[in-house]
């Protein structure tokens, strides 16, 4: 969603770009490597630009058809990537945080998974407060890592039963306030495309639907 900033000037910022967190049954709805390459694409550059996986390397190029291409590029244009990155502790990550202030982290979609040994819906209060603690989780580590003027991003659906997180009140309980949210519209990102991550077709897409993205700032 970084490309929401056009008018201002690219290099003033530095950007994270987060993949997931460690559950038992995560399913990575979507994959951070393609996000920063289409951050590259519209902006031309990579340098200022952190992009993180939870999976290796190796599970990336096993899982995505374009990751080695689309990683390989990044480095090449000056993006650092990261694999192997939980979001729920990479403000204590040494190559994420340490003395790392971002200007903007940003996380598109977030999602818990499922635990396919058992029938599970996204509309179950269980699943639900999964997907809670897995967004609050982020903020907490998120809120180390960004300055005082920045802000955080998240990506989500807001139809039901997705509006149910309550993404707002969860950036409240850690000390940040929506100060705006827009509609997140496909067709602004030419390229773009979310990926499943799990299953028997991790490359595939999925509908997105109705989405916003909230952007937060610290009180």
């Amino acid at each position: 969603m970084v490309t929401t900033h056009k008018s201002q000037q690219v290099d003033a910022f530095h950007y994270l770009i987060t993949s997931l967190y460690t559950l038992e049954h995560c399913v990575d709805d979507d994959n951070p490597i393609i996000r920063a390459h289409i951050c590259y694409v519209s902006f031309g550059s990579a340098t200022n630009i952190i992009a993180t996986s939870l999976d290796t390397r190796e599970e990336l190029e096993r899982k995505y058809g374009d990751a080695k291409k689309n990683v390989e590029e990044l480095q090449t244009l000056g993006c650092t990537v990261v694999h192997g990155v939980d979001v729920h502790s990479m403000n204590l990550d040494y190559r994420v945080g340490g003395l790392n202030l971002y200007d903007r982290i940003i996380f598109n979609f977030p999602h818990a998974g499922f635990d396919y040994g058992r029938v599970t819906r996204e509309s179950d209060s269980f699943t639900i407060m999964k997907h809670q603690e897995v967004v609050s989780g982020f903020f907490t580590s998120a809120r180390d890592l960004v300055k005082a003027d920045g802000e955080i991003h998240v990506t989500h659906k807001i139809a039901y039963p997705f509006a149910s997180w309550n993404i707002e009140t969860l950036g409240e309980e850690k000390g940040l306030y929506c100060y705006k949210e827009i509609k997140f519209e496909l067709w602004q990102y030419p390229g773009y495309s979310n990926k499943r991550g799990s299953g028997h077709d991790p490359d595939s897409s999925f509908p997105v639907g109705e989405c916003s993205t909230f952007m937060f700032k610290k009180y």
